[in-house]
C-alpha cells in the first residue's frame, strides 16, 4: 500500500471474492452464482435503442424497476430501495445504523466484519452454536445494528419466521437487518414483517435466485423512513448508481417469476439430491436451505478436497477460518454439474485409506 492511505485504514482486512480464474475452464460450484442463464425476455429486453441510450444516465429514481418489484411483492414502491447488488445496501446500512455499535455470528457473510472495520464500529461477534444454529437469543434485547443472514452463509441454515420475528420485536430501538439473498431456495421471507417493525430492512439481490450475478443488481425493504435514510446516502455518493441495461433487465426478470420459480424448484431439488448422496459417502453436510451445501468428510481435509478438485476443474469453495477449516461450501449446480462433482469426489476420498 502507499504511504498516502489514510492510518484509519491501513489495517484494514479487505473481502475476499471467490475465485474467477481463467486459467482454464472449470466447472464452478465456488460463488453461488445460478447455473441457468437470464429467460430470453430479460436478452430481449436490452435492444438496440437502449444500448445506444447508453450515452444517457441511467434513471436515478429507478422508477419502472422499483414499480415492477412492488408490484411482484405487494409493497409500495416507497418502500423499497435499489441497490448496486446488495454489499451496497449492506455498506449503507452499516455506515447509518452502526454508531451504537453491530451483532452478527461469527461464521457468517464475510463483508459484515469488514464494513463494521471499516466505519469503525464496535462489533458484537457471536459465536454460533455447534451445530452451527444461530441462538436467537444472543441477539434479542440489543438495541444495536442487528445483521443476520437468513439462511446464513456458509452453513445455508435458515431461521423461522417466528425466530426472526422475536429478534427484530426485541429491538425496537436499534436496526434489524435480515439479508436475504438466499431466500429464494426454501426458507421463509421476512419481508411481510416490515410492514409491521419499523426497525426492519430486509434485503434481497439478483445474483442468486434470478441468474443475474454478473448485472450487480440488489434491493431492500423497509418502512419509508429507513429508505429515506438509504437514498440520502446514495444521493450522497452515487446517485446513478444502477446502469441503464441493469435496469432495464431487472425490470424484465422481475416480470418472469415463474421462470425463476422452476429454476429454484431445480436447484433445491439437486441440492437434496446431492446432500444424500454425499451422505451416503459419509460427508457431515448441513440442513442447508440455499443454493448451497456446506459439508466436510473425515476421510479428507477441507482444504486437500477443494485442491484435488480444483486440479480436476471443478471448483468448489474453502474457508481457513479455524472453525469451520475441515468444511468447503459447495454451490448447487445443474443435475449433470453435480454427477461430475460426485463422480469426482467419490474417486479421491475412494483413494484415502
Amino acid at each position: 500500500m502507499s504511504r498516502f492511505l489514510s492510518r484509519k485504514l491501513a489495517g484494514l482486512e479487505a473481502y475476499v471474492p471467490g475465485e474467477q480464474p481463467k486459467d482454464k475452464r472449470y466447472i464452478k460450484l465456488n460463488t453461488n452464482e445460478s447455473p441457468y442463464p437470464p429467460p430470453k425476455n430479460v436478452v430481449e429486453a436490452i435492444g438496440k435503442a437502449e444500448i445506444e441510450d447508453l450515452r444517457l444516465y441511467s434513471d436515478p429514481e429507478c422508477t419502472a424497476l422499483k414499480s415492477a418489484i412492488a408490484e411482484q411483492y405487494g409493497v409500495d414502491t416507497e418502500n423499497i430501495f435499489i441497490s448496486n447488488g446488495s454489499d451496497e445496501i449492506l455498506n449503507f446500512a452499516f455506515m447509518a445504523y452502526g454508531d451504537r455499535g453491530a451483532v452478527f455470528p461469527d461464521i457468517t457473510y464475510g463483508f459484515y466484519s469488514v464494513f463494521a472495520d471499516l466505519y469503525g464500529i464496535n462489533a458484537e461477534v457471536m459465536p454460533l452454536k455447534g451445530d452451527f444454529m444461530v441462538d436467537i437469543n444472543d441477539y434479542c434485547n440489543k438495541n444495536s445494528l442487528v445483521v443476520i443472514a437468513n439462511p446464513n452463509a456458509p452453513t445455508g441454515i435458515a431461521l423461522e419466521l417466528s425466530e426472526v420475528e422475536k429478534i427484530v420485536s426485541s429491538n425496537p430501538d436499534g436496526i434489524v437487518i435480515i439479508d436475504e439473498a438466499y431466500v429464494d431456495f426454501g426458507a421463509e421471507s421476512t419481508v411481510r414483517l416490515t410492514e409491521k417493525y419499523s426497525n426492519l430492512l430486509v434485503v434481497q439481490t439478483y445474483s442468486k435466485s434470478r441468474s443475474m450475478a454478473g448485472a450487480r443488481l440488489g434491493y431492500g425493504f423497509a418502512n419509508e423512513q429507513i429508505i429515506e435514510d438509504l437514498e440520502k446516502i446514495k444521493y450522497s455518493t452515487n446517485p446513478y448508481n444502477i446502469n441503464r441495461l441493469t435496469q432495464i433487465a431487472g425490470t424484465a426478470a422481475i416480470e418472469n417469476q415463474a421462470y425463476f420459480d422452476g429454476n429454484c424448484r431445480k436447484i433445491a431439488e439437486t441440492r437434496e439430491y446431492v446432500k444424500e448422496e454425499l451422505r451416503n459417502l459419509g460427508f457431515t453436510v448441513s440442513d442447508s436451505k440455499a443454493n448451497f451445501l456446506f459439508a466436510k468428510s473425515d476421510k479428507i481435509g477441507g482444504k486437500e478436497l477443494y485442491l484435488s478438485l480444483k486440479e480436476r476443474g471443478i471448483l468448489i469453495r474453502h474457508f481457513e477460518s479455524k472453525r469451520i477449516k475441515d468444511y468447503n461450501r459447495i454451490t448447487v449446480g445443474s443435475r449433470e454439474e453435480m454427477e461430475i462433482f460426485l463422480k469426482n469426489v467419490g474417486e479421491i476420498i475412494g483413494g484415502k485409506v
